[in-house]
């Protein structure tokens, strides 16, 4: 049986759209004792004609963590309007990553797709893949200026100063994860929409993370060390004992460059505009969260590396 998460007269945050609004609940209702509850709520400074029923899965307790959400939110929702369109090319290249994979974009954009004719599409199935495109759901996910700043760090260590992340990662990324949704879910009811997103998330970030390691969140130096990693833990001796897979091995730092890769991701999805909101909900806060723990998450120092693992790297493909 649904619990009721919310009471009336309480002050709350609700979803309107792709936005955190204080609302007040003036009313519940449950049609039956397996049908959840659904609350009418008053949205502070808008005319009553606005007031809406919604479930629980739209509103968010009154705290400050919620209310951070909400101005985060707020924030990117007004960058993404008052910056100019761009071309659906231009603005693939900005989502790769600002930090991310040394993969060039043409080794993603396959050639041009053809017809089951076999014949190269025309002009005016490209201008139509193109509002395809610009009509799907965007997910803008505000990355906290202090992460933005380790992960330009991240960049010039691998790629200017030719060091590494030590390997394995004492706290790698399937236990950042896991420890997130251990404290983030004493905050949610057992059974909710909530707590069935974050388990979600969770299952989500993890399988990615192992098939997007090695495709995409390398740079062209860290390629022999992945090589290296990879025969480590199959072997499993020693510090790699336990270790049975890229989440269990790479860290914060490419965890955080997936997740600034995620827009690109979201983009060739078939997700709805609901499911975006609520994704990038849960990643805002799970950044927010490893903002506020980078000491415990984040390379305290790079290795460097001698000049045999330098000419071992230039054999090595992107």
């Amino acid at each position: 049986m649904p619990k009721q998460m919310f009471e009336k007269d309480e002050k709350v945050l609700c979803f309107h759209g792709e936005l955190l609004y204080e609302a007040k609940i003036l009313e519940v209702v449950q049609d039956s004792p397996s049908e959840p509850h659904q609350y009418r709520v008053h949205y502070k400074g808008w005319k009553a004609s606005w007031d809406d029923w919604v479930e629980d899965d739209r509103l968010r307790k009154m705290n400050d963590e919620n209310r951070e959400t909400a101005q985060a939110l707020k924030r990117t929702y007004h960058e993404s309007t008052q910056k100019p369109a761009k071309t659906a090319a231009s603005k693939k290249k900005g989502q790769l990553s600002d930090f991310g994979s040394t993969r060039g974009s043409e080794e993603r954009n396959g050639s041009m797709p053809t017809t089951s004719r076999g014949q190269k599409r025309g002009r005016n199935a490209e201008i139509e893949d193109e509002e395809t495109f610009h009509n799907r759901p965007m997910i803008k996910i505000p990355v906290p200026d202090y992460i933005k700043s380790l992960l330009v760090d991240d960049w010039e260590e691998v790629t200017k100063n030719l060091s590494l992340i030590p390997l394995p990662a004492p706290k790698p990324a399937n236990m950042i994860i896991d420890e997130y949704f251990d404290e983030e879910k004493e905050k949610r009811f057992p059974g909710s929409a909530e707590m069935d997103l974050l388990e979600e998330v969770r299952a989500g970030l993890k399988e990615y993370f192992d098939v997007a390691l090695g495709r995409t969140l390398l740079y062209r130096f860290e390629r022999q060390q992945y090589k290296e990693a990879i025969k480590a833990w199959t072997e499993g001796k020693g510090e790699w004992k336990g270790r049975t897979c890229a989440g269990d091995v790479y860290g914060a730092e490419h965890l955080c460059r997936m997740i600034v890769q995620l827009p690109e991701m979201i983009a060739q999805t078939n997700m709805d505009g609901q499911s975006v909101n609520r994704l990038r909900e849960e990643m805002t806060k799970f950044l927010q969260w490893l903002n506020r723990n980078t000491q415990t998450y984040f390379t305290a120092e790079y290795e460097s590396t001698n000049q045999d693992y330098k000419d071992q790297s230039k054999g090595v493909g992107s």
